[in-house]
């Protein structure tokens, strides 16, 4: 069963317990889920207000690049998990010879990559995300001014913990290019997102 067909409490109690995944990775896609599907929510109690006629169009776009978003990021949750069991597949390969631990290592080298491109692919949606929050800051159901600043939260949490998970995989890839790479655009969606959450979060702080 997917974990995103668990119940808020089957997913706790999953999360809590000594099973190896899912763990951090699947927890920062689900805090970015829930800040994209705020947006989303904000979008919806906005769109057909007569007092935001003016900005109907423009939440319209918000609305339908939210819903995409949310979409994305909950199956993230599952996908950063999958990335993981494949790195955990690698220790149940033989490793009686020469051949075998070659392959093992060879095999372990590609898991980490794709351990690692699962949080990266969430860290570029979690900007998209910030950057679709920030169209519907002023512009949004005033009523609903405090959600937005919750969804730059849990989108910058979601953010944070993504990297994490990227680094961590990192530290195990001996390819020095695809870290330098990985490592590089990281830092670049990480100072991105955080400066936009921060952004939106002080804005809000003004009108609530």
């Amino acid at each position: 069963m997917k974990l995103v067909d668990l119940s808020l409490t089957e997913f706790a109690q999953v999360l809590g317990s000594d099973a190896p995944a899912p763990g951090g990775g699947s927890a920062a896609a689900l805090s970015a889920a829930n800040g994209i599907s705020l947006t989303k929510m904000v979008c919806e109690l906005t769109l057909g207000k007569k007092k935001y006629a003016e900005f109907e169009a423009e939440i319209a776009l918000v609305h339908a690049e939210s819903a995409r978003l949310q979409e994305s990021l909950l199956t993230a949750i599952d996908k950063d998990t999958e990335a993981f069991n494949l790195v955990s597949a690698v220790f149940d390969m033989p490793k009686e010879t020469e051949e075998d631990k070659a392959a093992r290592r060879e095999a372990m080298q590609q898991a980490l990559k794709e351990a690692t491109k699962s949080p990266y692919g969430m860290m570029e949606d979690i900007l998209a995300a910030l950057q679709t929050t920030q169209k519907a800051v002023g512009k949004s159901n005033t009523n609903a001014a405090s959600d937005l600043g919750v969804a730059a939260l849990n989108l910058k949490a979601g953010l944070q913990g993504a990297w994490l998970n990227v680094l961590i995989n990192l530290s195990g890839v001996k390819d020095e290019a695809f870290v330098a790479d990985y490592r590089s655009k990281g830092e670049e969606l990480l100072q991105k997102g955080c400066a936009l959450a921060d952004e939106i979060y002080q804005e809000i702080l003004k009108v609530v």
